[in-house]
């Protein structure tokens, strides 16, 4: 005889069940992997988009890809900042006000990052417009 075997007393037909449903055999690894697939996807483009940045110098121009993260990656967050900026400056504006210190709010809060998004040219790392030095 064997032992440590257990043989189940159950006829065949008993044992066989209905198919699970399809969410139920999909794990869990399977359900996140297209957020983890796009989570990779935005942190690859965000370290392209900002490498050019560290081997640009200021006289350099900037290269289409350092324009092209510019463009999708840069801008839009400037904007966001900009908006997010001048809700936080309203709402610190009695404290600022208080302190004696609305200007350097403003420039902190509002200027710096609308600077930053509307009046620096595409691809480049510092603010201000571009000068043309042909002599």
């Amino acid at each position: 005889m064997l032992t440590g075997i257990q043989v189940n007393s159950k006829p065949a037909s008993k044992l066989t069940s209905k198919p699970p449903s399809k969410l139920w055999r999909i794990s869990g690894a399977r359900r996140t992997a297209p957020v983890r697939s796009l989570v990779h996807a935005v942190c690859a483009l965000c370290l392209l988009a900002v490498t050019p940045y560290t081997h640009a110098g200021e006289l350099d121009e900037p290269t289409a890809l350092a324009m092209a993260g510019d463009l999708v990656i840069a801008r839009p967050a400037g904007i966001v900042l900009t908006v997010l900026g001048s809700a936080a400056f309203v709402l610190s504006l009695p404290f600022s006000a208080a302190g004696g210190n609305i200007g350097e709010a403003a420039e902190t809060l509002v200027v710096g990052p609308a600077k930053a998004t509307f009046v620096r040219c595409l691809g480049c790392t510092t603010s201000g417009y571009k000068k043309n030095n042909e002599e």
